[in-house]
């Protein structure tokens, strides 16, 4: 079974794309994302609000 649907796939993809031409920009700072790991968090997020099959969230536990 696949974790990620193939238009989540497609979406992380192109973000990846972006992030390595130096492209991708974070939120409402608009500053360059230099993270590999908040890039990939970054396509997960827009391929969850495309409606792409993506796994839920972790959830949080605060103390």
């Amino acid at each position: 079974m696949a974790k990620y649907g193939p238009k989540a796939e497609k979406k992380i993809t192109k973000v990846m794309r972006e992030w390595k031409e130096g492209k991708l920009k974070s939120g409402k700072s608009n500053q360059t994302v230099k993270s590999r790991k908040q890039a990939v968090a970054i396509g997960i997020s827009e391929a969850r609000k495309a409606g792409a099959k993506v796994p839920k969230q972790p959830r949080r536990l605060s103390f």
